[in-house]
């Protein structure tokens, strides 16, 4: 899935990178637009359960906070792509997006 995140982030003028500390705070991309600034953290979760999901907007939040925001800026969307399913935004502001629903 992150191979699509990086065409369709292509397509947008956008980079996809990966984000990892020594900690092992991680999130899987940080899509951010070139000329804008603007930028997404993205975890990807091979499936769609709610216990999985939890667990990666767990870790996406963890990843986000590790971030320096006032050097980067806020967000502009916290996603978790899964395989399946249909897109919602959760209780914590963390939105679940089926990669179906992404493209250019």
């Amino acid at each position: 899935m992150v191979r699509d995140l990086r065409i369709y982030g292509e397509a947008a003028d956008c980079d996809v990178s990966h984000y990892r500390l020594d900690s092992g705070v991680e999130a899987d991309a940080i899509v951010s637009q070139r000329f804008e600034g603007e930028w997404i953290a993205v975890e990807v979760q091979l499936s769609a359960m709610p216990d999985s999901i939890d667990a990666a907007a767990a870790s996406l939040r963890r990843a986000v906070d590790s971030i320096d925001i006032a050097r980067a800026g806020t967000p502009a969307a916290l996603l978790v792509v899964t395989p399946t399913g249909y897109a919602y935004t959760r209780p914590d502001g963390v939105s679940v997006v089926p990669i179906t629903l992404l493209g250019p």
